[in-house]
This record gives structure tokens, sequence and C-alpha cells, in this order.
């Protein structure tokens, strides 16, 4: 699956529906250097993967998921955001980027 096929064009905005455009840029800046916390092996996705974001997540409020060789990588992105709650804010390869604000002390202030 490459990066622009059909079945992840406008994956990310689906799966950011509370970011602007300039929010989902100025996040990707911020993830730039970030590396991957959480990786999609070739079991997929478990109970405690799903834990393992949420908990990232919440000590990070930014974070970078690899999906192991790609598969299934729209059903991760999918899964995940239903799961958490996050926004996909970038796909870039095998690479997800997902954002959710702390609920009591967010570190990340968006741009309006």
């Amino acid at each position: 699956m490459t990066s622009d096929s059909p079945s992840t064009t406008g994956l990310v905005t689906r799966l950011s529906p509370r970011l602007t455009g300039a929010q989902r840029r100025y996040l990707r800046g911020l993830a730039h250097d970030l590396k991957p916390v959480v990786l999609v092996g070739q079991g997929g996705m478990s109970e405690n993967l799903i834990d393992n974001v949420r908990d990232a997540l919440l000590a990070h409020e930014l974070i970078k998921v690899k999906v192991h060789g790609g598969d299934g990588l729209v059903e991760a992105a999918e899964a995940l955001h239903e799961a958490t709650g996050a926004q996909l804010a970038q796909k870039i390869g095998f690479t997800l980027v997902f954002y959710k604000p702390h609920p009591e002390k967010p570190t990340i202030r968006l741009p309006q």
C-alpha cells in the first residue's frame, strides 16, 4: 500500500475532525523529531497496545505510532482514533502521528 492509495486518501482529515489545517501543520512540525513510542507489530491491535497508546498520549499529548510493514495501516489508525479519541495529525509512510491534549494540564498550545 502506498501513502497515496485510495484507501488512505483523506484519512488524516477524516480522523482529525477537530483540528484545522494550520493546527495539523503545527503538530507535524512538533512531531518531526519525535521517535515512535508505540509499535504495532504483526499481531495487530490488542487491548494492551491500546492501553499503551492511551498512556503515551496522557504523558506526551503528541506521539508517533509505527505500523509494521504498513499492514492494516488504515485499520490501525481508525481503531486507535476510536479507542482513544486522539486526532490523527499526520500519516507518513507507515508512521501515524496522534494528538490528544492532556485533560487537566495541556502543554501543547495549538494555534487558532
